[in-house]
C-alpha cells in the first residue's frame, strides 16, 4: 500500500504522531503483560490473578498494532530496503505471536487453579521472548529509518 499512498507534509506529521501514539499504546500494553508475567514468575502473583490482569490489555495491544500498520503506510517506508523488509517481518511476527498468545491466554485461563503443563509454560515463555525481540527490533529499525 505504501507504494500508492503519498502523504503531504501535514498528513505525514499527523501520521507520525499517530504512529508514535500507537506504539505507546500497543507496546506499553505488551510491557505491562510481560511485567505481570514476571511478577508471577517471582511468586508475587498467582497465575489466575496474572491472567485476569492481562486479559483487558489484549485490546490496547491489537489497537496499537493496527494503528502502527495503518499509519506506517503513510510514513513513506521503502519496501525494497532490507531494513524495512526485516521490520515488516518483525511486524508479521508480532501479529502471529499475538494470535498465539491470545489462544494461549485462553487455555491457561481455562485451567482455573490447576497447574499448567510444562508445555504450556514453555509456549508462554517462548511467546514472551518472541514478542520482546520483535517489538524491540521493530522499534530499533523504525528509529534507524527515521534518521534518513
Amino acid at each position: 500500500m505504501s507504494f500508492h499512498l503519498h502523504a503531504d507534509p501535514p498528513l505525514h506529521r499527523v501520521a507520525l504522531f499517530a504512529h508514535l501514539a500507537s506504539l505507546i499504546l500497543g507496546f506499553g500494553a505488551v510491557l505491562v503483560i510481560d511485567y505481570y508475567g514476571l511478577l508471577w514468575l517471582l511468586g508475587r502473583r498467582s497465575l489466575p490473578d496474572t491472567l485476569k490482569g492481562a486479559a483487558p490489555l489484549h485490546v490496547p495491544v491489537w489497537l496499537g498494532v493496527g494503528g502502527l500498520v495503518l499509519t506506517g503506510m503513510l510514513l513513506h517506508p521503502d519496501p525494497n530496503a532490507p531494513l524495512t523488509q526485516v521490520k515488516l517481518l518483525l511486524v508479521l511476527m508480532i501479529a502471529l505471536n499475538g494470535v498465539h498468545a491470545t489462544a494461549l491466554h485462553q487455555r491457561l485461563t481455562d485451567l482455573g487453579r490447576r497447574r499448567p503443563t510444562t508445555g504450556l509454560l514453555m509456549r508462554g515463555g517462548a511467546s514472551a521472548v518472541v514478542s520482546q525481540i520483535s517489538w524491540w527490533g521493530a522499534v530499533a529499525i523504525g528509529f534507524l529509518n527515521s534518521l534518513h
